[in-house]
């Protein structure tokens, strides 16, 4: 009887764990020497959907900015350069020629209009292979977001998208093993009785 109550509890909770929306963030900080930009980017990739939102917020840049897009893969985690994956110069309806302000941007991974062709090409020339080479790179922390300048054209501010674990899955695991754990001890104490 114990397998029987534990067992859809432990199940739930894995699938609970294997959420297909998945949260990635960075800081963006100088990526040369004299840069003075800073910001954020958030990155909410929805594996059903087939979706990437985009949310950045940067300002203090030292020059204009001049293009934008995610980079990947790099050969090693969070480190080193790539091309670009998202298309080129910017991200699709990104703020050009500003030195602050504000993104959000729902991207259709079904697209290809949504990757560099370069990237498309390298991933077996469609969007499905594009996206899944995307969503690998960004799992295994080989993606960065660059904001490139006038002043860098080399990029100004950068930061390595990172995955973050999204609070209502992680509660709702933990919810589901705390009363699996809950209703084993009570059958245990209701067959010792």
């Amino acid at each position: 009887m114990k397998t029987l109550v534990l067992i859809p509890s432990l199940m739930l909770a894995a699938s609970l764990a294997h959420a297909q929306v998945y949260q990635f963030a960075a800081a963006l900080l100088p990526a040369a020497t004299g840069a003075t930009g800073s910001g954020t980017v958030t990155a909410v990739y929805n594996q059903g959907a087939q979706t990437l939102q985009l949310d950045i917020n940067f300002s203090g840049l030292s020059g204009n900015t001049s293009m934008v897009h995610i980079h990947g893969p790099t050969a090693t985690a969070y480190t080193g350069s790539a091309g670009a994956i998202t298309p080129h110069p910017y991200l699709p309806a990104f703020p050009a020629g500003v030195q602050s302000g504000t993104y959000s941007q729902l991207l259709d991974l079904t697209q290809t209009s949504s990757f560099g062709s370069a990237f498309v090409s390298s991933n077996g020339g469609t969007a499905a292979g594009a996206e899944a080479a995307l969503f690998a790179a960004m799992m295994d922390g080989k993606t960065y977001l660059n904001i490139h300048t006038t002043t860098f054209p080399g990029g100004e501010i950068t930061g390595f998208l990172t995955p973050v674990p999204e609070p209502s899955t992680t509660a709702a695991v933990v919810a589901g093993l705390l009363g699996s754990f809950a209703l084993v001890r009570r059958f245990r104490s209701a067959s010792t009785r």
